[in-house]
């Protein structure tokens, strides 16, 4: 049950980007792709930080003591927003947040598959491999059907 509702949530936050990348979008061709990044940020720092203050349990490990690689994470987040704030005026929502999809799953699969970052190793399977041509597909599609609406 607890795999379940981890599914739901990460479907749930999928759309929540989705709509954060159609807002941006329009935010960014008003004021400028980096401002538009900039309030994203500052304004998901200052809410995180009031989480922190109120919400955080303890940790055994901080900042400062955690492995240094495992803090480029917090880099991969700003070539996301740029390219999703410059891409949805230009080719929509639907065929950006499919073509980062796509680059998810591959990825993913390939983390997963190789147990890189210290995560579980999840071999590929048929499964695993058939998703892939799938999204092609649904991102052919929907940008596909972009062109003929325009």
């Amino acid at each position: 049950m607890t795999e379940l509702i981890m599914i739901v949530l990460a479907i749930v936050a999928g759309a929540a980007l989705s709509m954060q990348a159609a807002v941006n979008g329009q935010l960014g061709e008003k004021v400028g792709v980096l401002k538009s990044a900039f309030l994203t940020f500052s304004v998901g720092a200052a809410i995180t930080a009031v989480l922190i203050l109120f919400l955080q349990t303890p940790q055994q490990a901080t900042l400062l003591t955690v492995p240094k690689w495992q803090l480029m994470g917090a880099l991969f987040g700003v070539p996301y927003i740029i390219v999703m704030v410059t891409a949805v005026p230009r080719v929509g929502t639907a065929v950006a947040t499919v073509a980062v999809i796509l680059g998810q799953l591959a990825m993913g699969m390939l983390i997963d598959n190789f147990g890189w970052l210290d995560n579980p190793q999840i071999a590929l399977s048929w499964h695993r491999v058939a998703a892939i041509p799938c999204l092609i597909i649904a991102l052919a599609l929907i940008y596909r059907s972009n062109r003929k609406a325009a």
